[in-house]
């Protein structure tokens, strides 16, 4: 990508509005580019028009008016989420013009160094607990992206001495050319987001965009226990820094130790007092924490604190800093979130759970008996990856949303018999109230009742927050 500065007096194009798309507008603007910004949505649902427009941005609402991408744009920076074949995206690949995303951006702004995350599952968890370590070892981290504050106004606030950490999700990577992170981190790969990309290997192809332009100065983290993971670390030009629950890493990176047998979902895994390690490759070998120190529960939680770990450690953090912080994580909204106890029954807030394998490490990580609600925006999976769980940990389904029918259909073939689906009922939030009241009837003291979807929310819901917010009001109304 050009300097920033080379868009003066130029046109710049930014689709989308939200906060990526306002901190885009607003840093093009402010260094003398003629930005236009475009929103598909009316008028009344983009609030953040009036403050553009007061700064003398030009704003086109209610859909994509013919000729916003022409012979005369230099750049268009768009929402993540926006598919290329959006008729301005398709314009600007036709007319040749340049398309990013505002990671591009804040990669050319950042004077400090730059940590990327990224994976199918568990990027808000270790971004959030990367930062948390970094901070309590006094490296001065700023935590942003796909997690919520926009990148490119991050970039412009960070300390030069400090790190911008960022969760990055395969839109964003796909939209970048140039962008280096100093250290980049891959957690796990799974069959997701194939309505946006199409195919599986345009999905990988962007997850990889990630390491693409490291050079040997850099890091890259790895899950040594991902097939996929450990064939792209192989084009890797960073330093390689692995991490592993199953396998004592020898050459060294960050793994348990005892390893944890390599189990199929549904096996029940030795009762065994296990410690996190880091071996540095030349010889040394120092104990972090036990696994049960953790502060959140769950096998791929732990995996989580092990890339978050050699992430910190290739940032510079003294490994005896790192415990405590360790210990003091709670999580974060959405992603196993305890909700509360009623009726004797303990309900958690998986609502972050988009896709089949995150369902499954957190009905995996919490005890049965349990009944599960889940269901959402169907993108043409069968689910049937899920059929291990619910044959071995499930009391009872309850299903919602698009993909209600397909999930009775694994049930179906699991045997298991104790199935509530709900049509929808008003709206949405009617509808998710109706199956948590459906769950609640099938509960029993001790039981365990989680909202984890293995589904995106748009069918119903305008985000995940959403859903998971609403699902807390629902159990706290029982």
């Amino acid at each position: 990508m050009m300097q920033l500065t080379a868009y003066r007096e130029r046109r710049v194009v930014v689709l989308g509005l939200a906060r990526s798309g306002v901190a885009a507008a607003k840093l093009f603007h402010g260094i003398g580019a003629d930005v236009v910004v475009n929103d598909r949505k009316e008028r009344e649902e983009c609030p953040e028009a009036s403050e553009l427009e007061a700064l003398g941005i030009s704003v086109q609402c209610g859909g994509h008016p013919e000729g916003l991408v022409n012979e005369q744009t230099s750049l268009l920076v768009k929402n993540p989420g926006i598919p290329y074949t959006a008729p301005p995206v398709a314009d600007a690949v036709r007319l040749g013009v340049e398309i990013v995303t505002e990671v591009e951006v804040a990669g050319q702004l950042s004077q400090a160094p730059i940590i990327g995350i990224t994976g199918s599952n568990g990027k808000t968890t270790t971004t959030t607990w990367t930062g948390a370590l970094l901070e309590a070892a006094g490296l001065k981290p700023l935590v942003a992206g796909n997690i919520g504050r926009p990148l490119c106004e991050a970039a412009q606030e960070v300390p030069r001495d400090g790190w911008l950490v960022a969760e990055l999700s395969s839109f964003q990577l796909k939209g970048t050319a140039d962008f280096r992170p100093r250290i980049a981190c891959l957690l796990n790969m799974a069959e997701t987001h194939l309505d946006y990309h199409g195919t599986m290997e345009d999905y990988v192809a962007s997850k990889a965009k990630l390491f693409q332009n490291q050079t040997a100065d850099d890091v890259a983290v790895f899950n040594a226990d991902d097939a996929v993971c450990r064939d792209l670390s192989q084009q890797f030009a960073g330093r390689k820094l692995p991490f592993s629950l199953i396998s004592r890493l020898e050459r060294g990176g960050v793994f348990v130790e005892p390893p944890y047998p390599a189990v199929k979902p549904g096996d029940n895994e030795p009762e065994e007092e296990r410690r996190i390690v880091f071996r540095d490759g030349r010889g040394g070998e120092i104990t972090i924490l036990a696994v049960e120190e953790l502060g959140i529960p769950g096998r791929h939680n732990t995996a989580n604190a092990l890339a978050a770990i050699a992430i910190a450690l290739a940032a510079g953090a003294e490994p005896a800093r790192l415990a405590d912080p360790l210990r003091m994580f709670r999580g974060v909204e959405h992603r196993l979130e305890y909700v509360g106890r009623f009726d004797g029954a303990n309900y958690y807030n998986d609502s972050k759970a988009t896709n089949p394998m995150a369902t499954t490490m957190s009905v995996l990580s919490l005890p049965s008996p349990l009944i599960l609600i889940a269901g959402g925006l169907d993108r043409g999976s069968d689910y049937m990856e899920l059929l291990p769980i619910f044959r071995t940990r499930l009391k009872g389904l309850v299903a919602l949303g698009e993909t209600r029918g397909k999930l009775q259909k694994v049930a179906e073939a699991a045997g298991l018999t104790t199935v509530k689906i709900v049509d929808p009922v008003g709206d949405a939030e009617a509808t998710l109230r109706r199956a948590v009241e459906e769950a609640a009837s099938l509960a029993q003291p001790g039981d365990t009742v989680l909202l984890s979807p293995a589904c995106a929310s748009w069918d119903m819901f305008p985000s995940y927050e959403v859903r998971g917010r609403m699902f807390k009001q629902s159990a706290h109304t029982l």
